[in-house]
């Protein structure tokens, strides 16, 4: 692959997804990360996935609950 190629698809990749999403760092207690990582492995989903998943489970669960 031509190197200015590839710098050209990151960037446009980056600047697509700066436009599309917004982003969360979240921090865990150490080792959590590969638990977090294994349950959603079982499940066959992203850590992106089954993190998204979750918060739109409890927020639905806490409206529900309101």
């Amino acid at each position: 692959m031509d190197e200015s190629k590839g710098k050209s698809s990151t960037k446009a990749k980056n600047k697509y997804n700066a436009k599309a999403y917004d982003s969360l760092r979240i921090i865990v207690k150490k080792g959590e990360k590969d638990v977090i990582s294994q349950h959603a492995k079982d499940r066959n989903e992203s850590i992106n996935g089954f993190v998204n998943r979750a918060i739109e489970e409890t927020i639905q669960r806490d409206k529900d609950g309101e």
